[in-house]
């Protein structure tokens, strides 16, 4: 995208995914919101992050990582919107605050986090992320968003622009090949 070595001239940058990558990213986006405004700014954020990613110029596939920054970004509203809908009437800032425990929030019920549990929890979770891999980025996105986010299947049809039986065969599809490789299939 640019000359290596060279100061990044970020309108140069921007005219050139735009040319390249406008109408493509409007009509996936389109395809997936239903909504004209949001996939145009939804265009125009992948710009943006593109623009400020390190990697860019590096990437050997640039549709590729064009669209995954797409999926991407998704999926992060997708976070956001079920958090919204979590927490309706609270303030963003006070929703990890203590205002979601409230008065009958009592410690002693959440198990220890020391650095042991801590660092087993993460080798666990790397090697369950490292094994939905294998399936795709799409089947992965959509157990992460279903299983670890909470979010409903119909919501993420519709974030997808899949129907709720597709979903639920990406879920089946990952929960199939954790079993088998986790020794409970």
């Amino acid at each position: 995208m640019q000359v290596r070595g060279a100061a990044p001239d970020h309108s140069s940058i921007k005219e050139e995914l735009d040319a390249r990558f406008r109408a493509p990213l409007v009509a996936y986006f389109m395809r997936r919101t239903g909504n004209a405004q949001e996939a145009e700014d939804l265009t125009q954020e992948t710009f943006a992050r593109l623009i400020g990613s390190a990697t860019f110029d590096k990437a050997e596939e640039a549709r590729a990582f064009v669209f995954r920054v797409a999926s991407n970004l998704l999926r992060d509203r997708a976070r956001l919107a079920a958090r919204l809908r979590h927490y309706p009437t609270q303030p963003l800032d006070t929703v990890a605050g203590d205002t979601v425990a409230g008065a009958g929030f009592e410690p002693r019920l959440v198990e220890g986090l020391d650095p042991e549990r801590v660092l087993i929890a993460k080798e666990n979770l790397s090697e369950v992320l490292a094994c939905l891999d294998e399936l795709g980025e799409r089947t992965k996105n959509i157990f992460v968003l279903f299983r670890l986010e909470g979010m409903k299947q119909k919501a993420i049809a519709a974030v997808y622009g899949i129907s709720v039986s597709t979903v639920e065969k990406h879920v089946m599809a990952a929960v199939i090949h954790l079993a088998k490789r986790f020794g409970q299939g």
